[in-house]
């Protein structure tokens, strides 16, 4: 549900509502409550990781994040559980082949994302209901320069959209007369680096890579949106976007329940749209992990393999999938032994390169500023992958 076509129905239930029920004065605690749980939370994992050091040193902080990683984000008792259920329906002879593998990685995967998707969707999207358009737009709008650019990227790793998703946003910033810079930072940012891709990375390939994996999006979204900036690309933008008027829609003040069914309204939608995807993926990772020989992977994108970077680049354009459909087909390359940066680089090109977003991307901007945007993401992907395939013995 868009935010303005859910403010216009409660703009009319407030109206009708505010003539018959006084306005309550809110109290400090309900004002800030969502960032005194934040902060809570932050408390007791930072007990937590104090505990573990206390205890068991360096050692204790490592079975500590390995629990966090493998467990509560992988899931792994979730894969167990699921075997041992196959196994006892079917028998440990098929369970042992290829086929029992391959459904027992396809249905442990698919409902991993699915739960970590739709919690993921829900805490964001109420997060965000307390940042609405307008108020995005008037943060935004106190910034310049680089310093701008970076606020754009910071606001795309809270955003859960895929890259189609992201144009029709990235239209109202600019009809809102934020500057180019600014609006191609969030662009590049929304479906690269969102906190769902931290965690959903984090649950398969550990934290130092999804750490990396964020930083490395975040500075390409910053420096993207730099360079469009300085060159005054920015501006090729096509003319409708220009002289579309601003829906203006007056603040309403939220209630917890109003933002309890926003955020299930977002995380229902989201689901929705990336179903399909999720399962396509979960299958080609199944088939890759369980029917494909590592030798056959290793000859074309192994990590020694020069082009590796290169086929995986262009593999991903013409695919269509946010970051929850590379997922799967990732980790399976992973266990087969391909670089690091070859995967960054064959998800990165897919969640922000995909060819139906580039198509949707060029009825919003003229010729000139899509070919900086392609090149401008092309080489960063590119040098991404290179410099992580070179420095893959720190994350092996």
């Amino acid at each position: 549900m868009l935010w303005e076509a859910y403010m216009k129905d409660k703009k009319v239930d407030k109206t009708e509502n505010n003539a018959l029920q006084p306005t309550e004065k809110k109290s400090w605690y309900n004002k800030h409550k969502v960032l005194l749980i934040f902060l809570g939370i932050l408390v007791a994992i930072g007990l937590a990781v104090g505990i573990a050091a206390i205890v068991d040193g360096v050692n204790g902080i490592t079975v500590f994040g390995d629990f966090i990683t493998k467990q509560i984000l992988g899931m792994q008792w979730l894969n167990t559980l699921i075997g041992k259920a196959f196994t006892g329906m079917f028998g440990a002879e098929f369970m042992a082949t290829h086929w029992g593998s391959a459904i027992q990685f396809f249905i442990y995967d698919t409902i991993k994302i699915i739960i970590l998707l739709c919690l993921l969707i829900f805490l964001i999207s109420y997060i965000q209901s307390y940042f609405p358009p307008e108020r995005t737009k008037k943060i935004l709008g106190k910034f310049h320069g680089v310093g701008a650019n970076i606020v754009g990227a910071l606001l795309g790793t809270v955003t859960p959209f895929c890259s189609c998703s992201s144009i029709p946003i990235f239209m109202g910033f600019t009809r809102a007369g934020l500057s180019g810079g600014v609006t191609f930072s969030f662009l590049i940012s929304s479906p690269l680096v969102d906190l769902g891709a931290f965690i959903l990375l984090a649950s398969v390939f550990g934290f130092p890579i999804a750490i990396a994996y964020v930083i490395v999006g975040f500075v390409l979204a910053v420096v993207g949106g730099t360079i469009i900036e300085t060159t005054g690309v920015g501006k090729n933008v096509r003319e409708f976007i220009l002289e579309g008027e601003i829906a203006e829609i007056e603040g309403i003040e939220l209630t917890k329940k109003d933002r309890l069914i926003y955020a299930k309204d977002q995380m229902l939608g989201t689901l929705k749209k990336v179903w399909i995807y999720i399962l396509i993926g979960v299958g080609i990772g199944a088939t890759i992990h369980n029917f494909i020989p590592t030798e056959w992977i290793q000859a074309v994108v192994g990590e020694d393999k020069w082009y590796s970077v290169l086929v995986a680049s262009v593999v991903g354009v013409p695919m269509y999938a946010d970051i929850f459909g590379t997922i799967p087909v990732a980790e399976a390359l992973f266990a087969k032994g391909v670089g690091v940066g070859t995967i960054l680089a064959f998800m990165m090109s897919v969640t922000a390169l995909s060819l139906p977003s580039m198509i949707m991307l060029s009825k919003a901007v003229k010729l000139k500023l899509l070919f900086w945007f392609i090149l401008i993401v092309v080489i960063g992907i590119i040098a991404i992958g290179y410099i992580f395939n070179a420095l893959n013995f720190l994350f092996i």
